[in-house]
């Protein structure tokens, strides 16, 4: 139970840590403007990708489904995180 804890607490402080990416550079350049909303969503955005693939980790026993699941939840993210940023697909999604 021990290393299930250590990777839940590994995915909490990566998430921090990307989040603090755009955090900082707010402080230095005009060029990042993020509002709070946009943490929030980037933040529910990264837990949700990391316990996702937590839990099919812990779920799927095939190393090789496990990775194609991991790999189809981790284009979702990046797919879902192009949309809200430029609105590439144009869907109301992305505020277009």
């Amino acid at each position: 139970m021990a290393i299930n804890n250590k990777r839940l607490i590994a995915i909490l402080f990566a998430v921090t840590f990307i989040l603090l990416i755009p955090f900082a550079s707010m402080q230095f350049t005009n060029e990042v403007n993020w509002t709070l909303s946009d943490f929030a969503i980037a933040g529910v955005l990264l837990m949700s990708t990391g316990l996702g693939c937590e839990l099919v980790i812990r779920n799927v026993k095939k190393t090789n489904y496990r990775i194609t699941i991991c790999t189809i939840i981790l284009a979702i993210l990046i797919l879902t995180w192009i949309e809200l940023a430029v609105g590439i697909f144009g869907t109301p999604f992305a505020g277009n």
